[in-house]
Order: structure tokens, then sequence, then C-alpha cells
């Protein structure tokens, strides 16, 4: 499983006693989702030390960061770095095996369809979690850019005009934030054509962000064009990108009950974009992923936790499954949920 953050630095940091106290106070947390005193943790049986051992121990996982005091409880909870190195080193997963799968693998393959197939997989991740469950639609066959221009329409409508593949021609109208002139237009067409001929549509973005952090300034108003231009052109090929269910289970969980913090969190729903980038880095990585809070890079899931992993066809990859949730969420059950679900979908999706 891959993570986005290492916490083995942390982790030497921690004697046996520490760890095992730790991993206690987090699954209590999970468990009930108080915040966890120094009594509770020296009545539990899996911890044979006195409460003054064990305040002392809670005092040195604050001091390293892996679990603060909210508000003036007497009590602690685990931050999202405690929350990593709990997910990394500590987290005692449960497997699905046997009956668990083979109702799963039933209850998914009830219609051939991918449609139904991606819809009923977002559903049954968001049904079984209780929290929001997403599957990325399958991405399509490549598409090889062979040449791109851009003809001014109106003042914001440009007239794309692509040619793809084996040279099917493409001709799209997008609408842009502000007017470029025709030397512009020119410009970032053949920069594209230039750099980007024979590369997949969907790929050009991030080579350009890569790019402008070598290039020369005089270069960077071009590729910040190019990077404008072909959003909008990406955008328009990509309306039905995900697959979404249960976010209103969010709804639910105390800890995500602030409203403004709700409003960011559907806000970013319904925009897609952020919500998409979570999961092209996923569909990019290998393996399990597991973003936690800030891990994500938006600050609208800082409070929440994204667990996914990519789906096959033909061994390929093509898509990614997952769960969005609070971060005090069952790591032990979600994680094979997902797995699970990513393996059975892809294949059912390659046996259609």
């Amino acid at each position: 499983m891959e993570n986005a953050v290492s916490t083995d630095s942390t982790l030497s940091n921690l004697n046996e006693r520490s760890q095992q106290l730790f991993k206690v106070l987090v699954e209590q947390y999970i468990s009930y989702g108080q915040p966890v005193a120094s009594k509770s943790l020296s009545n539990d049986e899996q911890i044979n030390l006195s409460p003054a051992t064990v305040r002392n121990v809670m005092a040195d996982l604050e001091d390293l960061g892996l679990i603060i005091s909210p508000h003036t409880s007497a009590g602690r909870i685990p931050t999202a770095q405690g929350y990593r190195l709990f997910v990394d080193n500590l987290v005692t997963v449960k497997p699905l095996r046997g009956q668990a799968v083979d109702k799963l693998r039933i209850e998914l393959g009830i219609d051939d369809s991918q449609e139904a197939l991606i819809t009923r997989a977002s559903s049954m991740l968001s049904g079984m979690t209780k929290m929001a469950g997403v599957v990325t639609i399958p991405r399509r066959e490549a598409v090889i850019l062979r040449h791109i221009e851009f003809l001014q329409l109106t003042s914001n409508r440009i007239l794309v005009i692509l040619v793809v593949n084996e040279q099917e021609v493409q001709n799209r109208v997008i609408h842009t934030e502000r007017a470029f002139t025709d030397s512009e237009l020119t410009q970032t067409a053949n920069y594209l054509n230039q750099e980007f001929m024979g590369k997949d549509l969907s790929l050009i973005r991030q080579s350009v962000l890569d790019s402008m952090k070598q290039e020369r300034d005089d270069m960077q108003h071009i590729m910040k064009m190019a990077i404008q231009m072909t959003d909008n052109v990406v955008a328009d090929q990509n309306d039905d990108d995900f697959v979404m269910a249960g976010q209103t289970n969010l709804m639910d969980y105390a800890e995500m009950a602030n409203m403004e913090k709700l409003r960011q969190l559907f806000d970013a729903f319904n925009a897609k974009r952020d919500v998409l980038h979570v999961l092209d880095k996923s569909i990019q990585a290998e393996g399990m992923q597991v973003f936690i809070g800030e891990e994500s890079g938006y600050s609208a899931f800082d409070g929440c936790s994204v667990i996914t992993a990519p789906y096959k066809v033909s061994e390929e990859v093509v898509g990614v499954l997952g769960v969005i949730g609070p971060t005090r969420m069952a790591y032990d059950k979600v994680i094979p949920l997902v797995d699970v679900t990513a393996k059975l979908l892809g294949s059912l999706l390659s046996s259609e």
C-alpha cells in the first residue's frame, strides 16, 4: 500500500510500549468518537501500565505531534500525522475472504453493463462504509495529438481544430476567461504542435507544468496559455469523469458537522476538479493509496481521508475507486473493502 508521507523516523522514536498505547488510543477514538483519557487507557486490558505511566507516554506522543487535546478536553485525539503513522505501521487489516467476497461479487455482478457496474460499485462502497463512494469512469482509449489550431470566434469563444489519432478531425468551441490575440493563439498552437505531437492529449497538461519549472520567463506566458487551452479541450471530453454516491452520509459524522467545512467539501464534489486530481494521482501510482487530511493537497479535504485502489481491465489500469470520509474511519475494514471491490470490478469489466 502506497502512502503520501513516510513515518519511519517518527516510529523509530517510539518503543513497543508507546506504540501499543498509541494503537489502542487510535482504535478507541475511531470506535467511540470521543477524546481518549489516560484513565480509559490504563483500564484497557491490552495495556498493563499505571495511570501515571500512561500520562507520561501520552505527553511524549503529544510532543511528537501524534495526538492533541481538543479544546479543554482531558482526553486526546490523533492528529493527521498520528493517523498516518497508525495506517502505515500499526493498523491490523482484516482481509475479506470466502463468503464475504462471494457476497460482494454477486451483489456487484447483477447487471453486466459497464454503466450499471460503475454505479453499483460506488453505491456498494457508500452503503457498506456509510461514507462517500467514488468510482472513475474507465478511461477512454488514448487520444493522440497530431495537430491543433485555434481560431478566435468572439472575445471569449475559440474554435479548436484538433487532428487526433489516425487523422481524425474534431472541431470544438471552448469558452475562455479572457480574450486572446491572434498572435497568442498562434504561439500557443505552435508550442503544442512542436512539443506534444504524438502524445496523449490528457497527459499534456502535466507535461507543461513539469516543463514550466525549468523554462525561461518568456516561455512561461505561452505555457500558461497552453494549460488553459488544454484544460478546456480535455474538460470538454470528460463530462462524466466519475460516479459518486453517499455524499450526504458525511453529514452524520460529528467531526464534520461544521457547516462551512461541509460547504467547502460539497463545493469540491460539485466542481469535480479537486476530486479528480486526487483520483488522478491514485491512477498514476501503484496499488492502494491512503490520503489523510492535508496530504490530498486541497484544503476542502482537510479532516478527511481518501482511500483508493486502481482497477484493471485485461491487466491494464483503466480507473480507480475509493471512499471519502472523516479521518476517524475504520481503516482496518475500509482498506480491504476498497481493495477487493477494485479487483472484483476489474474482473467483471474484463469478462464483459
